[in-house]
């Protein structure tokens, strides 16, 4: 989960189908007699099991392979999964309550009014054909406007917006030459600070402009194309021209950049900057001017994420002619908005981005679009009637009795570690006991009386919610951190662990079936959402989570002996994905992927522990032929299964911190109850001795 699920790989778990049961364990196996009790659902889905494939052979591929060969990806979309199928549960519901919001005629200045403003006018289409550019002339006319670098920097700060938390993305890059993220300082607890971070790409990470092979030769021909395409439906002269000097800066902004493990790495963003200290260490832009624009005078200290790539990039601020500049910020204004702009402009933007960079061939339909859209303007909004009409307090009561149990068995689990020292295990103990678990929603909403939202101004209302956050977030300056602000709203299939907050969301729309099911036996609800509840917990002793403290501070709190030890483990991780290679010619990369396979590991043991002490010390009944723990294995499996086209595959693979799902459902081989499971033997591919099995935790 990268500190948040990705939700590339996406699909149907059919909930408590009946069918044939798979495959038995390894002859010699001895099996529960079968219980006379009536069961629950079983939870997982019988008939997408490959009775073919052995377990321990291919265990992702004997838990979906059936499910895979019957299932085809959506026209419109890039894969399909579980995740797809839970988001396309919450997406339905969002839509009925926002194209419901406007029914009762609601007063201007409610958000159930913004609600209904928002999605209408994103559904005009005559509107916004009508409008043309209007919404971004004015933006426009200030790029031709610029007249030196002074007035360029100003320029750069002024479009500077609100990026996500880079420790929870390892893919975040805007178009924007600089993004803003706010929290605490790393090496202190103390009020809240910017973090300057790179940007400036219209593709998605410096790979694409960079790596050799014959692909991303072919992306970087047809992304010029792109440039060129929107400039001249924009009416911009020598259009040709200048989209390959907007390609040419793009190369060298992508060659500046600090890539995906070191901007991973905190220790490399722990760069506290005063005003003086961004002109000294990166000349090139007017720098008081940049602030100035950001909204930013007057802070004390400035963080700088990536210093090089920042220097590098305040280079070519001084060093390229500053008509490619200009040029670069008209396209860039273009391209950002191009989605909402007239039909030319929106469907050159998904024949690029849609289909050349994920591999899909039809866009989805405006609805879907106009809903999410929606609710990334208007979240919270959405959020309090989302969980009032779909979150029952049961629903709620139950999760949360799961991450009790489950915090409890890791602390059990760190209490019982034989490698760590005393001193080291009492920190880790502390961290735990200090983590602050939120279930299905936060204690505050945001306040949109002052978002601006037309019922006929698709692209400014996009425009103005975006610096509705950019100021939401600069708020935030100078003031004590909030451990229980939420970084997702509860209609989001996703989870979220925080670093410098140790504070783990576990939103509404992610408790559902497949997933979690009140009715389904407790087997699949641990190997589901438990190992994604343990997998959050487990996140705050990663690679990266292990550096900060019970407060969110940035500190080693470990000695030397332990730490040697974590590393070992970890190394042995990165080793075992390394070998990994999903499209001919690409491996996965361990280092990149490696905090996300830590929590898979740790959080997957952790969930295992808490079902079996949830049995109260008896046996878990057969059901259809499966035991608790093969039940609980295959459930894990299920949540990762996906098919997902090519293109997308290696964006992830280049890009995201999380390996694709199918290697992720393979992480099993490294539990011992695992093995005992499904009787997996020596002989079998997956098999690991037991000495070369990774437990970090």
């Amino acid at each position: 989960m990268q500190h948040r699920i990705g939700w590339i790989l996406t699909t149907a778990l059919i909930v408590g189908c009946t069918a044939q049961s798979p495959n038995a364990p390894e002859a010699g196996k001895t099996q529960p007699a079968a219980s006379t009790t009536a069961a629950p659902a079983i939870g997982i889905d019988l008939a997408g099991i490959d009775k073919a494939v052995q377990p321990g052979d291919d265990f992702e591929e004997y838990a979906n392979g059936a499910w895979r060969k019957a299932t085809e990806i959506p026209a419109d979309r890039a894969s399909t999964g579980t995740f797809l199928k839970v988001f396309e549960v919450a997406e339905k519901r969002n839509a009925d309550l926002i194209q419901n919001a406007g029914k009762d005629n609601p007063a201007a200045g409610t958000d159930a009014r913004r609600i209904a403003d928002y999605y209408a006018a994103y559904m005009d289409e005559a509107a916004i054909e009508k409008r043309g550019l209007a919404a971004i002339d004015a933006d426009l006319k200030a790029v031709d406007a610029i007249a030196d670098k002074t007035a360029l920097s100003k320029a750069l700060g002024a479009q500077m917006r609100a990026d996500v938390d880079p420790l929870n993305s390892t893919n975040y890059d805007t178009s924007n030459l600089f993004g803003v993220f706010v929290s605490q300082p790393l090496n202190k607890a103390a009020p809240q600070v910017p973090y300057i971070m790179q940007g400036g790409l219209g593709m998605p990470n410096r790979d694409y402009y960079l790596a050799k092979d014959a692909e991303m030769a072919a992306n970087r021909d047809k992304y010029v194309a792109h440039i060129e395409k929107l400039l001249t439906l924009s009416g911009t002269p020598d259009a040709a021209a200048k989209a390959k000097a907007i390609f040419d800066l793009e190369t060298k902004i992508a060659n500046a950049h600090a890539n995906v493990i070191d901007t991973g790495d905190v220790h490399k963003a722990n760069n506290p900057w005063t005003m003086a200290d961004w002109s000294k260490k990166a000349p090139g832009i007017d720098w008081n001017a940049f602030f100035e624009a950001a909204k930013l005078s007057g802070q004390p200290i400035v963080f700088a994420w990536q210093p090089e790539a920042i220097a590098k990039l305040s280079a070519l601020v001084a060093s390229e002619p500053l008509q490619t500049w200009k040029d670069y910020l008209r396209f860039h204004t273009i391209n950002q908005g191009a989605g909402l702009l007239p039909k030319a402009y929106a469907d050159e933007n998904f024949a690029f981005y849609g289909t050349t960079l994920q591999g899909t061939p039809k866009q989805s339909d405006r609805w879907k679009r106009a809903v999410g859209s929606t609710n990334n303007a208007l979240g919270d909004a959405v959020g309090q009637i989302y969980i009032k009409q779909y979150f029952p307090a049961s629903s709620k009561q139950q999760v949360e009795s799961m991450v009790s149990g489950i915090v409890e068995a890791f602390d059990e689990r760190l209490e019982k570690l034989d490698w760590m020292t005393a001193p080291t295990k009492a920190k880790a103990r502390e961290k735990v006991k200090a983590m602050q678990v939120s279930v299905g929603y936060g204690d505050t909403w945001r306040d949109y009386s002052t978002l601006e939202v037309k019922p006929d101004d698709a692209l400014g209302n996009s425009l103005r919610a975006s610096k509705f956050e950019y100021d939401w977030q600069l708020a935030k300056l100078g003031k004590p951190l909030d451990r229980g602000e939420w970084w997702m709203t509860p209609q989001t299939v996703n989870a979220v662990n925080l670093p410098l907050q140790n504070a783990l969301n576990f939103p509404a729309a992610i408790l559902e079936p497949p997933f979690f099911d009140a009715k389904a036996d407790a087997a699949a609800n641990y190997g589901a959402i438990g190992a994604v509840i343990g997998h959050e917990i487990s996140h705050s002793f990663d690679n990266m989570g292990a550096e900060f403290d019970a407060d969110g501070t940035l500190r080693n709190w470990w000695s030397k002996e332990d730490m040697a030890h974590f590393k070992a483990a970890s190394d042995a991780l990165v080793k075992q994905y390394d070998a990994y290679e999903p499209l001919p010619g690409l491996h996965l990369n361990g280092q990149q992927v490696l905090g996300e396979n830590i929590a898979d590991v740790a959080g997957l043991t952790a969930a295992h522990m808490a079902y079996r002490k949830s049995l109260g010390g008896k046996e878990a009944p057969v059901i259809d032929g499966l035991t608790g723990d093969q039940r609980f294995f295959l459930a894990y499996a299920q949540a990762w299964r996906g098919k997902v086209r090519d293109a997308a595959l290696r964006a992830q693979i280049i890009g995201d911190g999380h390996a694709p799902g199918r290697y992720r459902a393979m992480t099993v081989r490294n539990l011992d109850s695992w093995y005992d499971a499904f009787g997996v033997q020596a002989a079998q591919k997956l098999y690991l001795a037991p000495d070369k099995r990774v437990q970090v935790w």
